[in-house]
């Protein structure tokens, strides 16, 4: 026996969606003046820089890019990426809590190969290996 429901459609469960209408933010109200903030001295404001004659505790980390860029210079050969973060994190030329550094490398290593082209540091050497350029 066939029921006697009539079947419904897309259009008929959009139809039953709520029709209040949306709520319009209230009239603006007038902002706050802001606060003045007190001129500061730029040399004050600025850590040092690390340098040969800085001292031994004040030494600067690397971004992901720039460490790899200097363990690709020194590899013989091509590396891949969880080789390449292995060899960066052993020797403390960068630092990472992230879960999957290699992906982030590598993600990042064919970023700047699209974006700066010819001038980019790295050179995909071959499927998942990467080169420093020159």
């Amino acid at each position: 026996m066939p029921s006697a429901r009539k079947p419904t459609t897309a259009k008929a469960s959009k139809a039953k969606i709520s029709t209040k209408p949306k709520n319009r933010k209230a009239k603006a109200q007038p902002k706050p003046e802001a606060a003045v903030v007190p001129a500061v001295e730029l040399q004050a404001a600025v850590p040092p820089a690390a340098g040969p004659d800085a001292p031994a505790g004040a030494s600067k980390t690397l971004s992901g890019l720039d460490a790899a860029a200097i363990v690709l210079r020194e590899a013989s050969a091509p590396l891949n990426a969880q080789d390449l973060v292995g060899l960066m994190l052993e020797r403390g030329l960068w630092k990472t809590e992230g879960k999957t550094p290699a992906a982030t490398i590598y993600a990042a290593m064919i970023r700047e190969i699209r974006s700066k082209g010819s001038t980019s540091r790295f050179l995909k050497a071959d499927r998942g290996r990467f080169a420093a350029v020159g």
